[in-house]
This record gives C-alpha cells, structure tokens and sequence, in this order.
C-alpha cells in the first residue's frame, strides 16, 4: 500500500531536482523557468498528498490557485523571452546584466 510517506518523498526528489538545476544551469532562461514550475509541481505534490491523507479538500483547492498562478507565470515569462530574443538576438542569462538601469 502507497502512503503518504512515498508522496512526500517523491515531492522532495522533485522539488530537489528543480533546486539543482536551478543552480545548476545559469545560462538557459527557459530551463531555469522550467525548473521553477517543477518545483511548483512538488508543491502542488504536497498539497494533493496531505488533503487526501487528512481527508479534506483545503489542499486541492490551494493546488488550482497555484496552478493559475503558474500558467500566468508561464505566458509572462515566455512572453518577456520572445521580446529578449528580438531585441538581444540571445537568451543567455549572462547578457542579462546587461539590462540593469
């Protein structure tokens, strides 16, 4: 029988692998923003984990609120990468620095 021990392990191998590479990968936008909603994911994990083990639906309904906010987080992010990639030619994180006022 799965319990709630092997959700939350598997949403803190999750949540670590985003944390790896995040810090892992520095050049990539695109992949660091895929790690954010990665970590995401394990977050919503645990919610859904603990809502059904304590048999409630507070978990489940804190889990479409985050999943809104990450599909807006999603459009903006690949919208600030389209307009990058016309002006710069490059989605090099390193060339970033360049945009500082």
């Amino acid at each position: 029988m799965i319990g709630l021990e092997h959700y939350l392990v598997l949403a803190a191998i999750l949540f670590s692998l985003a944390v790896a590479g995040i810090f892992l990968n520095r050049k990539n936008v695109i992949v660091l923003l895929m790690c954010i909603e990665l970590m995401l994911l394990a977050v919503n994990f645990n919610f859904v984990a603990f809502s059904r083990f304590l048999g409630n639906l507070d978990g489940q309904v804190f889990v479409f609120f985050i999943l809104t906010v990450a599909a807006a987080e999603a459009a903006i992010g690949l919208a600030i990468l389209v307009v990058l990639f016309r002006n710069r030619r490059s989605i090099d994180v390193d060339e970033l620095d360049v945009l500082k006022g």
